[in-house]
């Protein structure tokens, strides 16, 4: 039975509420701290989440650059208590992203297939 308890937990076996999502980090599969998700872009008209935004590098919010990176590419490990990724430093050196400050125009398709061509995975629509 669902209680309003159970409707307004962030957090259960299958299902995590973006307002802990955001803040957690990001890890390579060897452990190696990547990043941090900065914020979770979901499809309004499909549900689909689109990508998320990590933030990487900066101290102290100064000097970031967020990368928005596919959701597919993003795997939940309880190990690490974080989300995995398997982006090498080279890629993260010529992949898409923004500066602290630069806008990044979240409604431009080619822009997102540029996205999801770079990483070389199956857009989300």
């Amino acid at each position: 039975m669902q209680t309003s308890e159970n409707l307004s937990a962030r957090e259960t076996a299958g299902l995590i509420g973006s307002d802990k999502v955001e803040g957690t980090a990001v890890y390579r599969s060897n452990g190696d701290r990547v990043g941090t998700i900065d914020r979770v872009m979901i499809d309004k008209l499909s549900g689909k989440v689109a990508y998320a935004v990590m933030s990487f590098g900066g101290f102290l919010g100064i000097g970031d650059d967020h990368y928005p990176i596919p959701w597919s590419l993003l795997t939940y490990s309880t190990d690490l208590g974080g989300y995995e990724v398997n982006i090498s430093d080279a890629q993260l050196r010529g992949a898409p992203r923004f500066t602290h400050g630069e806008e990044w125009d979240r409604y431009d398709r080619d822009r997102e297939n540029a996205l999801y061509n770079y990483y070389g995975v199956t857009p989300y629509w």
